[in-house]
């Protein structure tokens, strides 16, 4: 099963959550939806989304509102989709830190090519990758994606999350708490033990020989990274125990 990317779909009328839902959901996307400011934040804080579509028109709160704070309070990418117009509304949104504004009434196929767009731009900003091929795998970050041999290998989400981390920018060290942050946003505390477990699972999924990995490597003590081709490997304690 495919790791799909998470739009979270912030709007009162019932007609337009279908609309988009039905839009997104045929170009497989994961899909979460509210209806209000405060079902919005909660889902914005539990499900981490990707990209959040947000209506300014709520019952509870102008979206206006929550632009900043939602850009605070997350890494999500913004896109205002309303049926205010004005050239005002629009120069507001996007100053408080709204990233596209698509006006309402909109069609459906210029919504999925923003959300495309928004995606790209996500993954490319400071300077990460797209697509990435290490040995025999080969990760492509915007199809979420990962080919070893010619075959697709099936992630859980946690998996990829990681493997995705440390894909955006091979070579570089990411630690343990940046990892944890990301793959367990919700835990009070975080064990890298659990760290340790799923990648000690991610190496038999996409190692030639996981006590010998030549693709996920440690820096002992700090964290891991995706090994490029010429790397040294450091492991801990001279074993692939992650």
């Amino acid at each position: 099963m495919k790791v799909r990317h998470k739009v979270l779909v912030v709007d009162d009328e019932l007609h337009i959550r279908r609309l988009i839902h039905a839009a997104l959901a045929r170009a497989d996307y994961a899909i979460v939806e509210a209806e209000n400011a405060r079902e919005a934040t909660e889902r914005l804080r539990e499900e981490r989304p990707d990209i959040t579509l947000l209506d300014l028109g709520l019952p509870d709160r102008d979206g206006l509102e929550l632009v900043p704070l939602f850009k605070q309070q997350s890494d999500t990418t913004l896109i205002v989709v309303s049926a205010r117009d004005a050239t005002e509304e629009k120069v507001a949104a996007l100053d408080l830190g709204a990233d596209d504004y698509l006006t309402k009434p909109f069609d459906t196929d210029e919504l999925l090519a923003r959300v495309r767009v928004a995606l790209r731009n996500r993954l490319t900003r400071d300077g990460g990758n797209l697509t990435l091929s290490v040995g025999d795998v080969t990760m492509d970050l915007i199809a979420r994606t990962v080919i070893k041999g010619g075959k697709e290998v099936h992630l859980t989400p946690k998996e990829y999350a990681v493997l995705a981390q440390l894909a955006r920018f091979p070579g570089r060290v990411i630690t343990h708490n940046q990892i944890m942050a990301e793959v367990w946003p919700n835990e009070y505390e975080h064990h890298v033990e659990y760290l340790r477990v799923l990648v000690r699972t991610l190496r038999q999924k996409l190692e030639a020989d996981p006590q010998q990995p030549q693709i996920i490597c440690n820096e002992p003590g700090i964290g891991y990274r995706l090994r490029l081709g010429g790397d040294s490997l450091a492991e801990e304690g001279g074993a692939a125990t992650g």
